[in-house]
């Protein structure tokens, strides 16, 4: 008898429990996901699909993430961030450099030569995103990863090997930062969002694009250029993404769906993010070497010659920063300290 009514008491409690977790959902949300890329790319299908689906258990499905990749909701790459301010998507993913000069804190990370690894420079991102941006440029959004990827290299339709080599090339970049660093070498630059390097290229628009091997297979880059220009174990430049959530519909939240954005949200994810588009790089890489085309892997003495070279770039833009009252150098020192620190620290265990 003991035994039955214990039992009959923990039914009733876990029909409690189920009671209060089913009530604490019970109002079901859907979020809109806008995005520029095909669903077979590496960042819908390896992060943002991973992060929406840990969300979508983590609620007992009652926040499901309705994603629309290529921008089926509309507009172009650079509205992005618009967009989920202004409610057009509820979520956005893009490259903050789309919208020139209105991030200036995140284009520290895009600086000559500042990117170790994506995974560490993702990490430093997320830490200085939270002292220095999420209540000065960012106000007006919820942000929930920032990261960068993997190494950026030159693919172009000749060798490219010594910064004279780029006297003459009209070459793709995506961001101010990037495009002010191509001319800088010599380069014209050519600003576009990356979907529209492959007709740029086929059509002879460009010569050359300024991405990472992660994304180069989707975009078929290859098959229109044969030559690809790697820094060694150094990057020349990398770029900045986020994950922008509107802020109203983020408020508009039970507190516990709150609560499972928040624990999908920050430096864990970010870092998982980084490391993930890094990962790309190798067997998209191999593609282009099967393919026949030439490598060009720089010494670290032709490196250094990079280097000097793009120098100026860092004075221009601490000196750009400077008249938004920012301290551009205390930033650089800091960026340079956070990866540093970065990488020692634990490997994010993003999704766990």
């Amino acid at each position: 008898m003991f035994v039955k009514k214990s039992l009959t008491g923990l039914g009733a409690a876990a029909a409690v429990s189920f009671a209060l977790t089913a009530s604490a959902f019970a109002q079901d949300v859907t979020l809109k996901l806008h995005q520029f890329l095909p669903p077979q790319s590496v960042v819908p299908s390896q992060i943002l699909d991973v992060w929406a689906d840990k969300v979508e258990a983590a609620s007992g499905k009652s926040i499901k993430v309705e994603r629309y990749p290529s921008m089926q909701l509309g507009g172009k790459p650079p509205e992005l961030m618009d967009q989920a301010i202004d409610g057009v998507a509820d979520l956005v993913w893009t490259v903050v450099g789309y919208t020139p000069g209105r991030f200036p804190r995140t284009e520290v990370f895009e600086l000559p030569f500042m990117l170790t690894n994506a995974e560490d420079t993702s990490c430093a991102f997320s830490k200085m995103f939270d002292k220095h941006m999420k209540d000065t440029e960012f106000q007006n959004l919820k942000i929930i990863g920032t990261w960068v990827h993997g190494p950026g290299v030159i693919h172009s339709n000749r060798p490219v090997r010594k910064v004279a080599d780029m006297k003459g090339l009209k070459v793709r970049g995506a961001s101010r930062t990037i495009t002010s660093m191509l001319s800088q070498l010599g380069a014209t630059s050519v600003g576009m969002p990356v979907p529209a390097v492959p007709e740029a290229l086929s059509k002879g628009v460009i010569d050359a694009t300024t991405i990472p091997w992660e994304v180069t297979g989707a975009l078929k880059v290859p098959e229109l250029v044969k030559n690809h220009t790697e820094f060694g174990g150094q990057a020349l430049y990398t770029l900045t993404f986020v994950l922008a959530m509107n802020k109203a519909k983020y408020e508009s939240l039970s507190d516990e769906m709150k609560a499972v954005i928040d624990a999908n949200s920050g430096q864990g994810f970010s870092s998982f993010a980084g490391r993930v588009q890094q990962a790309a790089d190798e067997p998209n890489r191999k593609k282009a070497e099967d393919a026949g085309n030439t490598i060009i892997t720089l010494s670290d003495t032709e490196v250094n010659e990079w280097k000097k070279a793009s120098e100026p770039v860092v004075a221009a833009w601490i000196e750009d920063v400077k008249a938004k009252g920012i301290d551009g150098q205390a930033l650089v020192d800091e960026a340079k300290s956070t990866i540093a620190a970065c990488a020692s620290e634990p490997r994010s265990t993003f999704p766990n």
